[in-house]
């Protein structure tokens, strides 16, 4: 276990406590103010769309200058700052300006903090679910308790409980400590020669078409739920009810991955995704249907999540650890998530909410034969 293993378990939680409450009830706080589906859709994507520039900006300042935990802290605060501009703000500017600079500083955390960890766990990922999972609880218990709060206190006090859980994360941080870096006898490849490998360039396009899909989740789900006559109290259950499903899996997956390995898993997880995506968009009246479909979570998003981290080990190992984590971020997150919330917004503009998630089977589904091909061509380059 490393020695860290509380303090990175205790941050995760605070992180992910924050980022879930507000990814998941921002829709109806955006909604409450008078924004539109496509504003809605605009401003939610700013969560992506800053993780193609934040984790690669605080990742590099954070790597030149050998203080991970220090630049961890500085966004910490300057992330509050710009929140500050949901208590004031009333307007699409506002609200876009106060997105921008919360995630421009939050975005890079997650990355730096996993980079921490793997420095710290040399290679070994035995213990990264048992870990990582920690995130997983904390959404669960924040999203749980901060429905029954918006229930009794009314969609205005969100920003006071999201404030107070970035603040949680501040304080966090403060225990951490640096990770000493390992020396390397031999240089690292050239990024750039590693970025131009078609096996490379074929597993990052998968992983942006996977979290494409997700973005109907993540940007429209709640959305989805409370224009179908949910309330926010099983909004709250829905999603605590698939994060559940996800760290079950993050504590038991060493075993899976022991027995077949990161591909087979991936797709597992891959094709799990088309059928969860077309569940959710026919079973929009049939709470037992989405049930299943938010257990379905576990494999859609952890197992993915963790098949992806050890493939990408493969080619971004040693000295290039933390620029690995940073660019399946920037790549994965930022662009696909991006082009992903901006895309399924106007398709909801024009066919309506269950065709989104008929779509993110489709992305889903593109992003298997992209892993397929993933697979084969690092076999062969081997072979060769």
């Amino acid at each position: 276990m490393p020695a860290q293993a509380l303090s990175f378990a205790l941050f995760l939680f605070c992180y992910y406590a924050h980022a879930g409450t507000w990814s998941t009830y921002a829709t109806l706080f955006f909604a409450d103010k008078g924004m539109t589906v496509a504003q809605i859709g605009v401003l939610m994507s700013m969560i992506q769309v800053l993780r193609i520039v934040g984790p690669n900006v605080w990742g590099y300042v954070a790597d030149h200058y050998d203080r991970r935990v220090l630049v961890l802290r500085m966004a910490g605060f300057a992330a509050l700052a710009g929140f500050s501009g949901f208590f004031w703000g009333d307007s699409f500017g506002q609200f876009m300006l106060a997105m921008i600079v919360l995630n421009l500083f939050t975005s890079g955390q997650a990355p730096i903090c996993e980079a921490l960890m793997l420095s710290e766990m040399k290679g070994d990922l035995t213990y990264y679910g048992r870990i990582r999972m920690w995130g997983s609880i904390g959404f669960i218990v924040s999203v749980t308790l901060v429905s029954i709060a918006l229930e009794r206190h009314g969609i205005v006090a969100l920003p006071w409980l999201a404030a107070a859980l970035l603040i949680a994360t501040i304080g966090a941080a403060f225990h951490l400590r640096d990770v000493p870096r390992r020396t390397h006898k031999t240089a690292p490849p050239p990024l750039l020669s590693l970025l131009r490998r078609r096996e490379v360039i074929a597993f990052f396009t998968s992983t942006a078409l996977m979290v494409s899909a997700h973005t109907s989740l993540y940007t429209f789900y709640s959305l989805y739920l409370e224009r179908n006559g949910y309330s926010k109290t099983v909004i709250g259950a829905m999603w605590s009810l698939g994060v559940l499903a996800e760290v079950i899996l993050f504590y038991f997956q060493s075993h899976l991955f022991r027995r077949w390995g990161a591909m087979r898993m991936m797709y597992l997880a891959l094709g799990i995704g088309v059928l969860r995506f077309l569940m959710i968009g026919l079973g929009s009246n049939m709470l037992w249907l989405l049930v299943v479909a938010q257990l379905m979570h576990a494999a859609t998003f952890a197992l993915h999540h963790s098949s992806s981290v050890m493939t990408l080990q493969r080619w971004f190992s040693g000295p290039l650890q933390a620029r690995g984590q940073a660019l399946y971020m920037s790549i994965s997150y930022g662009i696909g998530g991006s082009l992903g919330g901006l895309f399924l917004a106007q398709w909801w503009q024009r066919a309506g909410a269950e065709s989104v998630y008929f779509v993110a089977a489709a992305l889903a589904g593109l992003s298997t034969l992209a892993a397929l091909l993933t697979f084969r061509w690092q076999r062969s380059d081997v072979s060769a």
